[in-house]
């Protein structure tokens, strides 16, 4: 299961069924779990915990040290859950200080020259395109997609279920269940397709629409103003409404709109 030519520190713990291609390189303080594939010329540093049934294509960098220029040389981590698709050159950075380490969740797809930088905090089943860029402690809610060359400004935050556009610059925070696209990024719609694929009944998608409305279909309104209006609406008993007026809210950076 391990190729002659794979280079794997004495350090690492490999669990069960795994397979390590050519010209692999483990290196020290890395824990692969059970039946993960190394396909060839992958690299994956430590401190790094990776879960079970996690696949890597030619050339994955995996656990590399952060980019960023306060790091001390402290030992820094990365932990990454389970079933999650590394494509070819895609790279993913450990954190910074130790108490922070980057956290990938399960079920996600990198795909070709996709970036997850330091100190990100990533869910699950989301989708980083061809050359995606994440800056430096960005979130991603579940079911997040990022679609190809879209570039996203550290310390911002991506909503569940939404989606980036292409090639889109995303300096503030992206609306959970919402379309995001442009130069700077605003919020285009709701994502409606992806909310009727994966199960949202009307009712949901109904009140999302109001949301949608009262919030960003006028964006030269107040936004506070925007929200009171919406609180006021029927639509705001709604659970998924809610999550959107508490996202909106608790923004730091401000909402893309």
């Amino acid at each position: 299961m391990i190729h002659s030519t794979a280079v794997i520190s004495p350090e690492a713990k490999l669990g069960a069924n795994v397979v390590v291609g050519p010209y692999c390189v483990i290196g020290a303080g890395v824990e692969l779990g059970d039946g993960c594939v190394l396909h060839s010329h992958v690299i994956i540093n430590g401190p790094s915990k990776i879960g079970k049934e996690n696949e890597f294509f030619p050339f994955a960098a995996v656990g590399g040290k952060t980019q960023d220029l306060k790091y001390i040389g402290e030992p820094t981590y990365l932990e990454v859950g389970d079933r999650n698709v590394f494509r070819e050159n895609c790279t993913i950075h450990r954190g910074t200080v130790e108490e922070i380490p980057t956290r990938i969740g399960s079920d996600n797809l990198f795909l070709c020259y996709s970036h997850v930088a330091h100190d990100c905090q990533l869910g699950n089943h989301i989708i980083l395109s061809n050359n995606g860029t994440l800056g430096g402690h960005v979130e991603v809610g579940d079911y997040a997609i990022v679609s190809g060359l879209a570039a996203i400004h550290q310390f911002s935050r991506i909503g569940a279920h939404s989606i980036i556009g292409g090639c889109a610059k995303i300096v503030q925070d992206v609306p959970p269940f919402m379309i995001v696209d442009g130069n700077p990024g605003a919020t285009r719609g709701l994502n409606l397709v992806g909310l009727q694929r994966r199960g949202f009944d009307e009712d949901a998608i109904k009140a999302l629409k109001t949301a949608y409305k009262k919030l960003f279909l006028k964006k030269d309104g107040n936004l506070a103003n925007q929200i009171s209006s919406l609180r006021a609406d029927k639509a705001s008993n709604h659970e998924l409404v809610k999550h959107l007026i508490e996202f909106v809210e608790g923004s730091k950076r401000g909402v893309s709109r």
